[in-house]
């Protein structure tokens, strides 16, 4: 005779397997850091012997050759890697800045970004922080660095700090970006609004990378019907951390004073029409433009109710260089794969 399953069953298991899940992420975490502190320990002996005595190429070979041959399980001791922990070592020259900084809380992957595209201690740190925070993909890493990020964050203009209350103003600035990068998407500075949306929706993945964490795609052209007149929203997101709406609307000519009143226009009805009062923040939007007097913004923002931000966007081609096409990503993953078989780091 069959046993009956209990009600709770499908629940019960969903708890365990819920319980084993964390387990195995404190454990890989754990082990994470530990392997930090060894090639962190690693790299300081090397530092400190380098100081001593001549340690060039010729010695770290064989020092990588007879790790290897002692430890042949273990993955991590080529020539390249040792060299790499030098300058881990060298960046972060306490141990116990290792195991207090979000530094301590990425894969070896990442640090080795952070020491390849960035020199200013304080922004490695700054990078690390973000990283652990928002659990980056080294690719996104990557980006984040090359269109230096530190620089455009919670960047852009608004009326935030009238429009909201304190608070909520200083999260809602923290989603902003001046100016937004957007070469990815690959179209010249002739494109349509049309055609520089529907880019965006094509490429939708690195479209949210750019416009960061947290952000969920609602639709596009998302139509409203205000008593017999149609109006439709370019871009619609929601923001599923800080539980608010957010319109995008997108300009491929310089700010003109209008915008900023459509776009409040936009966000007001968004506000009433989606926003649920009890469960979510006010809506907020977000002005992309080709260009912009950043003087006119203020002016414009100034005597605009709704919350507003103004932001420009670049398609520059100098940019595009930093963020190749999807050919060219293939080519670079491809190398990187084969650059990190020899490295043996994990992403």
């Amino acid at each position: 005779m069959t046993d009956l399953v209990p009600d709770d069953y499908a629940a019960t298991l969903e708890e365990l397997k819920r319980q084993v899940h964390e387990a195995r992420l404190r454990v890989q975490r754990k082990a994470n850091t530990e392997l930090l502190q060894l090639w962190w320990s690693i790299g300081q002996t090397i530092r400190a012997r380098r100081a001593q005595e001549a340690w060039g190429t010729n010695v770290l070979a064989r020092l990588a050759a007879d790790l290897r041959a002692e430890f042949p399980s273990m993955k991590g001791f080529s020539p390249a890697n040792l060299r790499y922990m030098r300058r881990f070592a060298e960046a972060w020259p306490d141990l116990y800045s290792i195991r207090q900084r979000a530094v301590g809380e990425l894969p070896w992957g990442h640090v080795i970004e952070l020491l390849d595209k960035l020199d200013d201690q304080e922004l490695r740190d700054w990078y690390a922080a973000k990283d652990a925070h928002h659990q980056w993909s080294r690719g996104v890493l990557a980006h984040q660095i090359t269109t230096r990020l530190h620089e455009r964050e919670a960047a852009a203009p608004s009326n935030f700090a009238g429009a909201l209350e304190r608070l909520d103003s200083d999260q809602a600035q923290e989603i902003t970006k001046d100016p937004y990068a957007l070469q990815f998407l690959a179209v010249d500075g002739d494109a349509s609004e049309r055609e520089l949306e529907q880019r965006m929706v094509d490429r939708i993945l690195d479209t949210m990378r750019e416009l960061g964490p947290g952000l969920a795609f609602v639709g596009r052209q998302v139509h409203f019907d205000i008593d017999g007149d149609d109006f439709y929203v370019d871009l619609l997101f929601f923001h599923v951390e800080q539980l608010r709406y957010v319109v995008i609307e997108l300009k491929t000519t310089k700010f003109d004073p209008r915008d900023a009143g459509q776009l409040g226009f936009y966000v007001a009805v968004v506000d009433d029409r989606l926003r649920i009062r009890d469960k979510h923040l006010p809506t907020v939007g977000i002005l992309l433009v080709a260009g912009k007097n950043d003087t006119v913004v203020r002016y414009a923002l100034a005597s605009t109710t709704q919350p507003v931000a103004v932001s420009r966007y670049e398609l520059t081609e100098d940019a595009q260089k930093a963020l190749p096409d999807e050919e060219a990503i293939t080519r670079v993953f491809a190398d990187e794969l084969a650059r990190e078989t020899d490295l043996d780091v994990d992403e």
